[in-house]
């Protein structure tokens, strides 16, 4: 088959691999319809994760079909549509019993594109397959689920819940990218007054207005300020750091008020500096996290019912050969406008609701 390799930093090919087959018993192999491309295989590209090896496909969020399964696997079966989790499952060790599967020590967690060869490519061998894909009702369509397989459940886990947004919160978003918008868009379902949406690139802010933020601000014009005039000087209550770099992490705590929560969901390549002379009286909690997808079924549920707005943030799609093309216009984020990039995404017969 063909598949994205990753052969060291700034170095990758679509080319022929060995095709995947089952090892274990609780194994799946699924043909790939869609994939899509995450910011983190752009920080395994640059380096930043050492972890992932040379030789190893990418790729952690997918749509296809079942092909092969384990003599274990239970809750599907060969023709099956499933969303592909970017986090797989044990469910045996102490992580995973208590929903944190992201922290799994039973060979699972963030494996796919990182550990082990991932979904950027014809076919893909899923781990532990009961419990790390997800069965997908025919309203989905692939270009749209598979954007339910990192950044919503990513942001909204990462972000919202760890950040703990509440009713009539004002919530400040730095970086609106695909994750930030994400936040944005699940943020507003806990209905605070305010959403504040920070970036460089104006086409981004404009996308943030389009799908609920309230107010934009250049990262470059003071954003603090905004927040302080919008807070009566107190600060937002709940900022999430969806960027990655050290300046938008200290521009978050920059904009907390005193009690308030920075949930960072960025992948960091570089150390931040924590600036505790400043934070360590204002009672700020910060927290971060790798997603552990606990609230994917609850997300599926939401856009199956048109309640999430995937689609919006879909901006380029190309066949499943084009990756390098694909990978080229998502690095030049700025200047080509892509938010998120679809790669292949057969169509699949969609009911119309109310008929």
């Amino acid at each position: 088959m063909k598949a994205f390799v990753f052969h060291g930093p700034g170095q990758s090919a679509w080319e022929e691999v060995p095709d995947p087959a089952v090892k274990e018993p609780t194994d799946a192999v699924v043909r790939v319809d869609a994939v899509t491309i995450c910011g983190t295989d752009l920080h395994i590209l640059k380096g930043d994760v050492p972890e992932v090896q040379p030789g190893t496909v990418l790729g952690h969020e997918a749509v296809g079909e079942i092909v092969e399964v384990g003599s274990d696997v239970r809750t599907v079966r060969p023709g099956d549509r499933v969303l592909l989790s970017c986090i797989s499952s044990c469910g045996r060790c102490s992580y995973c019993r208590e929903g944190m599967y992201g922290q799994c020590r039973g060979g699972g967690g963030w494996i796919l594109g990182h550990l082990i060869d991932g979904t950027q490519a014809e076919y893909v061998r899923v781990p532990f397959a009961d419990l790390s894909v997800h069965a997908l009702p025919s309203t989905v369509d692939s270009k749209d689920a598979v954007l339910l397989a990192d950044i919503f459940p990513t942001s909204y886990e990462v972000g919202v819940l760890n950040g703990r947004v509440r009713p009539g919160d004002t919530v400040a978003v730095v970086g609106a990218g695909p994750i930030g918008l994400a936040a944005i868009t699940t943020a507003r379902l806990f209905a605070p007054e305010r959403i504040v949406a920070v970036d460089l690139a104006p086409a981004r802010l404009e996308a943030a207005r389009a799908l609920g933020a309230d107010a934009v601000a250049d990262a470059r014009e003071a954003p603090e300020q905004l927040i302080a005039d919008l807070t009566d000087g107190l600060g937002a209550d709940v900022v999430m750091e969806a960027v990655g770099v050290p300046e938008t992490f200290e521009l978050c705590t920059r904009m907390v008020r005193p009690g308030g929560h920075v949930a960072n969901i960025g992948v960091h390549g570089r150390p931040v500096t924590l600036h505790l002379e400043d934070l360590w009286i204002k009672n700020v909690t910060i927290t971060t996290g790798l997603v552990d997808t606990h609230s994917t079924p609850t997300l599926l549920r939401m856009a199956a019912a048109g309640r999430l707005p995937t689609a919006q943030l879909v901006t380029h799609t190309f066949p499943l050969d084009h990756m390098a093309e694909a990978y080229e216009v998502f690095a030049r984020a700025a200047d080509t406008g892509a938010l998120k990039v679809v790669l292949g995404g057969e169509q699949h017969e969609v009911a119309v609701r109310g008929t």
